[in-house]
């Protein structure tokens, strides 16, 4: 079985840029880095492309190299091909955990998520998990699904969405 990101976490990030990566998803980056055993820190891809607006991806070292490899496998030349590669390979970068299990965010990322210090919101979508500004995901993400919640009727089960892609 393939562990994937799951659950919701708020960590804080100091002045620095040093945080904690949650336990739970830090089992994950070992189980998919081909690198890592006991002993070592495992490794993590943070995307901070410009298509993320308000947060921040972390991908696994296996999740990544799919990911690049999908776009690798696309038509030279081809104009999707190139905004992907800007947009997936050219804005992310590899990173690693210390044996605390933390880690830097520089602070460029920190800028683009508008914090210098503060709550981080850390929270698994499978295959990714998304750092945002705790802040922010609150006035967005959170309010957004509330609504949307809110719009369907009393009987909405959301798992009916699977059936419907």
């Amino acid at each position: 079985m393939v562990l994937s990101f799951t659950g919701e976490h708020t960590q804080k990030v100091d002045g620095k840029g040093r945080m904690s990566i949650p336990a739970d998803f830090r089992r994950v980056l070992e189980s998919q880095d081909p690198e890592w055993t006991e002993g070592l820190n495992p490794r993590m891809y943070l995307l901070y492309g410009d298509h993320l607006k308000n947060e921040l991806h972390v991908y696994t070292v296996e999740e990544f190299g799919t990911l690049v490899a999908s776009i690798n496998a696309m038509p030279k030349g081809s104009p999707a091909k190139k905004k992907l590669s800007h947009l997936y390979i050219g804005q992310s970068m590899k990173m690693e955990i210390d044996k605390d299990g933390r880690t830097v965010m520089p602070i460029r990322q920190r800028e683009k998520l508008g914090l210098s210090d503060g709550e981080l919101y850390f929270r698994g979508v499978g295959d990714h998990f998304e750092i945002w500004k705790a802040e922010t995901f609150t006035e967005t993400v959170a309010e957004d699904m509330t609504s949307w919640l809110d719009a369907q009727g009393d009987d909405f089960d959301p798992l009916s969405l699977l059936d419907a892609g």
